[in-house]
């Protein structure tokens, strides 16, 4: 297929890849150039625009970090779409916004999802992520082979909109999940165990999950370096208070995890990956 891909950072360079090395043509632009550019070895073709990266393209991918991001991409790329085209966002935005450009874009006969994932960068290179989709039941079938070379569970959620606030239900039991395998570790530390070890005897039990198997030997070994930026987990959880205020709804251990995270941005690790979560930890924690 002819592919427009808008948004090649450390989430969107790795699916546009997985697209070229399964056969389709691809045309990416990211507003930071290099980044775009990285993918010319893999045969992707780069534009100077998101207009142009749309333009004849079946299916438009984009890969943004926050809502008025991908407001600013789905304008620019509007006047170059015809019936029959598709746009899927693969963002992490508002579910209101989606509705809205959903319901605008298919006044002009242009079908529109919303599909954010899970599953962080190893997901996005290896092709397991978990892709949650809304949005019309037909386009998401004709989109369905697209999302297999990305993500190994695909589900419909329901109408537009619908695949955001999966998302952000995901990233509420991610955020509370991440603290949990954080307090585990330093409790783990503090009383005298090897935490690798401890590690290894609860990761197959009962208190298993990605995060205690996945970011919990980072956390032991200090390696804070990005597969999900706190700053964008940050946006998330900003989103998930407005959705969850529209609806009228507390969520206590929620509010507990944006304020953590809120210090660890301050403690100057807005840019480290979420895991990150146990440096402003160490410090917030320690009685003595």
């Amino acid at each position: 297929m002819e592919i427009g891909w808008i948004g090649t950072g450390i989430m969107g360079a790795p699916m546009a890849r997985r697209l070229l090395s399964a056969g389709h043509h691809v045309r990416v632009y990211n507003r930071t150039p290099h980044k775009a550019r990285a993918l010319t070895a893999d045969g992707a073709t780069v534009t100077s625009d998101a207009a142009e990266a749309a333009r004849g393209a079946e299916v438009v991918f984009i890969m943004a970090p926050d809502t008025p991001d991908v407001e600013s991409i789905v304008a620019k790329i509007e006047p170059v779409l015809a019936r029959g085209h598709m746009v899927i966002d693969m963002s992490t935005v508002a579910p209101a916004c989606e509705r809205e450009i959903a319901a605008r874009l298919a006044a002009a006969g242009v079908d529109y999802l919303d599909a954010p994932v899970s599953g962080g960068e190893p997901g996005a290179v290896e092709g397991t992520l978990t892709v949650m989709v809304g949005g019309d039941e037909a386009a998401f079938a004709r989109a369905r082979p697209l999302f297999e070379a990305l993500g190994k569970r695909i589900t419909h959620m329901g109408a537009a909109g619908a695949g955001q606030t999966t998302k952000l239900a995901n990233q509420i039991a991610v955020a509370l999940t991440l603290e949990a395998t954080a307090e585990a570790l330093i409790f783990a530390r503090k009383g005298g165990l090897d935490p690798a070890r401890v590690l290894e005897a609860i990761g197959a039990g009962a208190a298993a999950s990605w995060q205690l198997n996945n970011l919990g030997p980072k956390i032991i070994a200090h390696d804070y370096r990005p597969g999900f930026f706190i700053k964008l987990i940050r946006k998330d959880l900003r989103l998930v208070v407005e959705a969850a205020t529209q609806n009228g709804l507390a969520l206590p251990g929620f509010a507990l995890m944006t304020s953590m995270f809120n210090a660890a941005a301050a403690m100057g690790h807005d840019l480290d990956g979420t895991q990150a979560i146990a440096a402003a930890l160490d410090r917030i924690a320690v009685l003595k």
